[in-house]
Order: C-alpha cells, then structure tokens, then sequence
C-alpha cells in the first residue's frame, strides 16, 4: 500500500481517454455528495442544531459547484500533488475565485442568491455574501482530502477492476447525478414538472430555498 502511494506521488499515471473521463465522472459523483453533506451539517449548525435542510435543488444529494471546483482543483494540482501546501493554497485561490464568480453570476444574471455569507456564523472576510475566508479554507482542506485520497482511490479502482466494469460503473452514476441535475434545472422548467424542491416540501421536507 505504501508502495502504491509512493507511485501516485511520484510517477505519472498514463489511462486511455475513456478511463480518465471515467475517473472524472467518479470525481464529479464524490465530490458533490461531499459538498452536500458538508452543507447539510454546516446548516444544521448555523440553525442553532434545530432544522436539517435538504441542500441543493436536486432530488440526489448532490450540489454541482462541488463537482466543478473538485474538476478545477485535479487540473491546477494534480502535477504538483508532491507539494501540500501548493495544493492547498492554490485551491483556496481558485475556489474562492469560482464561488464568488458563480455567486454574482446567479444573483445577477439568474436572478437568484443560493448563498449568503452575511447572514451566516463563522463569516470573517465576508465579501459581498459570495465568499469568506471560512468557506475558501475549508475548500483547502477539501482539496488535501480529494488530491491526497479521493483521486488515488479513483485511480486504483481504475487499476484493478476490468475495464468495462469500471466504465460501466463511473458512468452510469455520473450519468445518474447529472440526468437529476438537468432535469430539476431545465427540464422542469421547459415541460412544467415539478421539481425537486416542489415535492419535497409536500413529503415533509426542510427544504432550503434560493432566495
């Protein structure tokens, strides 16, 4: 195990096309659960621990920025992944970068405001509710957790399982999470469906809603 972990660090991993996007799509599926239960305890908290909230506007627990900022970080660090602290650093920048450009593109082109640091505990370095230092930190050290053993692991299931099985497997959950992804954000709208957000409020759910 030691041995294989040495290899990841220091050797460059050549996959065929189909396995990398494989890999990717595994990515994507981890780190947007992790984003959402990250979210679901972190309300909870700044709720004073009375409410659990349903995050996101899908049915799946799954929120796409994780997955884009998880694509991000692999891209600016992975070749550096000898170094902690680049990896690190680097991803507080250009997460806390892709939270406040998402943030402003939502509130003022899509006319909705997902989050806001103003209102919300731990908020130091608060700029215009899209970011905080908090946010950006805990994104640094989620990007340890994914450079350092999410990926590997991803990389190893692509070693050792057949081929075929893999892809099978990567896809089809990818493929899952994103069908749910395009359908509570255009489908519903273009067919009038109800979404995700919509039925949950009538089984009981506390949904958390955009503002």
């Amino acid at each position: 195990m030691k041995k294989e972990y040495k290899n990841y660090l220091n050797k460059d991993h050549n996959f065929d096309k189909s396995t990398i996007l494989g890999i990717f799509c595994l990515i994507i599926v981890i780190a947007g659960i992790f984003g959402f239960l990250y979210e679901v305890i972190f309300y909870y908290f700044n709720s004073g621990m009375k409410e659990i909230y349903w995050r996101g506007g899908n049915f799946l627990p799954w929120i796409n920025i994780y997955a884009i900022g998880a694509i991000l970080i692999y891209f600016l660090t992975y070749k550096k992944r000898k170094n902690p602290l680049y990896v690190f650093f680097i991803s507080v920048i250009s997460t806390g970068i892709l939270e406040y450009i998402a943030g402003f593109f939502m509130e003022y082109i899509m006319k909705v405001k997902c989050w806001d640091y103003t209102n919300e505990i731990l908020n130091f370095g608060n700029i215009n509710g899209y970011v905080c230092l908090r946010s950006v930190l805990i994104f640094g050290l989620s990007a340890l957790l994914l450079i350092y053993l999410i990926v590997p692991l991803c990389f190893k299931l692509a070693k050792t399982m057949k081929k075929r099985n893999f892809l099978i497997l990567s896809y089809t959950l990818c493929g899952i999470f994103l069908f749910d992804e395009l359908y509570n954000l255009i489908f519903a709208n273009m067919l009038s469906l109800p979404r995700a957000s919509e039925i949950y409020k009538k089984i009981g759910f506390n949904y958390q809603y955009f503002n």
